[in-house]
Formats: C-alpha cells, structure tokens, sequence
C-alpha cells in the first residue's frame, strides 16, 4: 500500500493527521474483525509502520474521527473518541497475526520507549562518536563519557586527538553534580543526533567514511590531503587525525598489541612491508616477534633482493587493514595517543 498517495493530511479543531495517522486510526477505529480482514493484504513493513503510528497516536477527538471516518459516518454516528496505545495495538494484534511477529512488533514498540539512551549509545562507532564529541564543547564530551559504560569511554577515548583527550579527562575529574535539566537537555541532543538520525548510528559520518579513504592512500597522497584540506577546514584535519592510522603508527601500539598483529600477518607480507623502513623503526617492529621468526625475518630483510615500490605499499596497507579489522573486533587496541611516535618519514 502507498501510504504517500493517500489523501492530504486532515486537519481538526487544533490537530492535524498525517497519511499514516489516518491508516492507523482507521484500523483501531474498526475494531479487531474488521481490522484483521484488512490487515492481511498489507506487507509485514507496512503493519510495523502503522502499529508505530497507533502506539503513539494518542487521543483522537470524536470530530476528528468523524472526518477520517466520514465514509463510515453511519457506523460512527456515536462519535465516540478512541486513545491509540500500546495496549491497543496488542489487542489489535492479538489473534491476527502469528504470536512471535506480535512479539517482535511489540517489543520494539515497547523497547523504543523504555530503552535509556545510554543503553542505544552503546550501539554507535566508537570512530563516529569521537568525531562527534571533538565538535563538541570539552565540558559536554566530558560529561557524555562519564555517563556510557567505561569500555566504550576508553576505545572513544583512544580515538580523540591527544590535546582533547587530556583536556576531556581533566573535566571528568572535577565534575561537580549535573542539574536534571543539562542532562535531560544532553540526552534529547544525543537521542537526535545518533538515534532519530540513522546516517550517524549506519556510520555514514562524513569525518569517518573520509578517514576510512585516508586511510589507504600512501604516504605522500595522505600528507598532500591533509595539507589541502588544512586551508579550508582546519577543524576536519583534527577530527580526521584521530580517526587515521597508518603503517607508521604501528610503532604506538603497546607491545602487546603489535604481537597479535604480527601473529596473523604472514612472514613475506612483513618482510616486503619492512623493506625501506629504518633501523630503529625495524626494531620496534622485530621485538613484538619470537626469536624464530625474528631470525627468519631478519635473515630475508639482509639477504633478500630489493622489492618494487608499490608491492611495498600494498604489503603495508593490507597489514593497517588488519589492524583497524581487529580493532574493529576488539582483539587489539588503537591507541593514536601512545608514548612511541612514528618513525618513517
């Protein structure tokens, strides 16, 4: 059913109804019989749409529901009004429609409701929300990270450019009590911005999907990009360098995380990676590996014939892709922050 094509939006004495509002209304107006026959010719999208519609319609007006109904006026000459539930929409359902698909419907319903909005935020990219929060004044970051649960805190946290990380950490340290008010008005911005608005919580941000290109240019490519962009956005380059990781930055992960990301790269794609690099770049990167390896390596890297440029960078970029994949896993942790800096040039 085209829901678009139906007829303009009512309007009462001070409401109006859109497309779907009419449908629903309709239906619970009808009553269970009536309704189920009607019910059947719609597609599963389309009764979940409606029942979204009915658990939040409200209280519909005995005027109102005459002109929604005015083809039924006989019917509903009594005028008497109807309130659009949840409940309602469980008895509508009831018996119509299979158990468990009542269920489900239902369970959202009641879900979309009840859920806290810290709960849903556990839902959203840890990349995507450190963008967001880097736009935001520290003190609101702050106060968004002190409220999630402590594991997403610190994987945002590894995200944040380190001048905003050390300033966010500074302000949950001395916060003073919240009113109802900032947190009830924090809650409303993030309910906007992340949950009614899916291309954040899909990770369509734009920061993230260009972090994500970023990414897999070479060197040289990356550094020109954000040279260029540096003039028109500033405020973007910063957001983009804590959502980047490269080769380089293998180096600043913590010895632990660097060997279990060696642990699943193959011994030639590390060897044609590690050609070109210096010495002291190579020897963060051999002490993350067992000796035997190590020796194996080492052995290749010496003896081995030089490699083409880009077989190189590919062996580079496909052992970044592994990183930020096992990131994305939880299997190790990116840390942009860390102690050790970058050793390529």
């Amino acid at each position: 059913m085209n829901f678009a094509a139906s007829p303009p939006a009512l309007r009462g004495a001070s409401r109006q109804l859109a497309p779907i509002d009419q449908v629903a209304t309709l239906l619970l107006a009808m009553g269970k019989p009536a309704a189920g026959r009607l019910l059947k010719y719609f597609e599963p999208d389309e009764i979940k749409r409606i029942t979204q519609s009915a658990s939040r319609l409200g209280a519909v007006s005995p005027d109102l529901l005459d002109t929604v109904v005015e083809t039924f006026a006989e019917e509903f000459a009594g005028g008497s009004s109807l309130v659009g539930t949840v409940q309602e929409v469980e008895k509508l359902l009831t018996g119509l429609l299979p158990a468990d698909q009542v269920a489900d419907i239902l369970a959202e319903l009641r879900g979309n409701a009840n859920r806290s909005v810290w709960e849903r935020m556990a839902t959203v990219s840890e990349s995507v929300l450190a963008s967001y929060l880097v736009k935001e004044h520290p003190q609101t970051a702050a106060l968004i990270l002190s409220r999630v649960k402590p594991a997403i805190a610190a994987k945002v946290m590894g995200h944040l450019p380190l001048p905003v990380r050390n300033t966010v950490m500074r302000r949950m340290l001395s916060f003073k009590p919240v009113v109802d008010d900032v947190m009830q008005a924090v809650e409303r911005a993030l309910h906007e911005d992340f949950l009614i608005n899916g291309s954040r919580n899909s990770g369509a941000d734009t920061h993230a999907k260009m972090a994500d290109i970023i990414n897999k240019m070479d060197r040289q490519q990356m550094d020109e990009a954000l040279s260029s962009l540096a003039d028109s956005r500033p405020k973007s380059v910063e957001i983009l360098k804590g959502l980047l990781f490269t080769f380089d930055d293998i180096v600043k992960l913590a010895p632990r995380a660097r060997t279990t990301l060696f642990d699943a790269v193959p011994n030639d794609r590390l060897v044609l990676a590690l050609k070109g690099t210096d010495a002291e770049f190579r020897t963060v990167v051999l002490s993350a590996l067992s000796a035997r390896v190590r020796r194996m390596v080492e052995h290749e890297l010496n003896g081995g014939e030089p490699a083409a440029q880009r077989d190189v960078m590919e062996a580079r970029r496909a052992i970044t892709d592994l990183a930020m994949d096992m990131a994305g896993r939880g299997e190790i942790e990116i840390n942009p922050g860390g102690e050790d800096e970058a050793l390529i040039r």
